[in-house]
């Protein structure tokens, strides 16, 4: 069964260029703004949305991350009211993929089953849950894949042609690959060693492989994306939304333009890559 992610990347690589991935944590900085953030990404440029679940203990993320989780708890954002917000942002808009992404714990308190099929019902299609290995598939991932949502693991430099195997057994949709070893938002990934990474992993797969971890302009969107079927940006993102509120964290006139500028500025890298490569 074609999921919209599915469909999204065979339409991408039809036109010849690389998906522009987006993050940004739901309810970020209250939920109304989160919406309409949600809602003008696509306009903006964005081919594939990842919302971020927020969670007390981010452990993967860098500060800013981290900021967006706790500002998002602080204005009262449950999973349930993400999944709302995805079933509202449907109303409008029913072929940009969404995936949320997160953590385990918040969905095991909702209830794994309940979880899976609320999530299907508004219009998710696909999850990434950083802290569960594939040695945890029967928890997670393959309930999900049978709901049909999409499971999209994270590969890292660390993992060799030794672990791609299990890592990418059950995956779907996309691979997510991390292209530099810390906390998201840590620094500049290498676009030279990022394409030898991404042709590795394309020897054990057919799925596309989306390169995130560290990509803040539009250069260096460009840069992954000649080498790359998706380009995924997150904090550069995430600060740009903190630098447009007030002292007190709250939204401002400026916050949601502060994202879709720079969205629509690095969906003009990414397309320009792939253009040159064609040219």
């Amino acid at each position: 069964m074609s999921t919209r992610i599915d469909r999204r990347f065979a339409a991408l690589k039809v036109d010849g260029r690389a998906a522009l991935v987006t993050f940004l944590t739901a309810g970020d900085p209250d939920p109304a703004t989160s919406l309409a953030i949600l809602t003008a990404l696509p306009k903006a440029g964005a081919d594939v949305v990842e919302l971020g679940m927020p969670f007390t203990d981010p452990m993967a993320d860098g500060p800013a991350i981290q900021m967006s989780s706790q500002r998002a708890l602080k204005a009262g954002q449950t999973l349930k009211a993400t999944l709302d917000m995805v079933r509202a942002f449907r109303q409008s808009d029913d072929t940009t993929p969404i995936v949320l992404m997160g953590y385990y714990n918040p969905i095991y308190i909702y209830g794994v089953a309940r979880f899976l099929a609320d999530a299907k019902s508004v219009g998710v299609d696909g999850l990434i849950v950083v802290d569960l290995p594939p040695e945890e598939d029967e928890e997670l991932c393959l309930p999900a894949l049978k709901a049909g949502l999409n499971f999209i693991r994270l590969a890292t430099p660390t993992t060799d042609d030794q672990r791609l195997p299990a890592v990418l057994a059950n995956t779907s949709g996309f691979v997510y690959y991390v292209s530099i070893t810390g906390i998201t938002g840590s620094a500049a990934p290498d676009p030279a060693k990022v394409g030898g990474a991404v042709s590795r992993i394309k020897r054990h797969t057919t799925l596309p492989v989306a390169v995130g971890f560290g990509v803040r302009t539009a250069e260096q969107a460009a840069a992954i994306a000649a080498g790359a079927d998706g380009v995924v940006v997150g904090s550069a993102l995430v600060s740009a939304l903190k630098t447009s509120l007030d002292q007190n964290d709250k939204a401002t006139a400026k916050t949601v333009t502060a994202v879709t500028d720079l969205v629509a500025e690095l969906a003009r890298g990414v397309r320009s890559a792939r253009a040159a490569a064609r040219a």
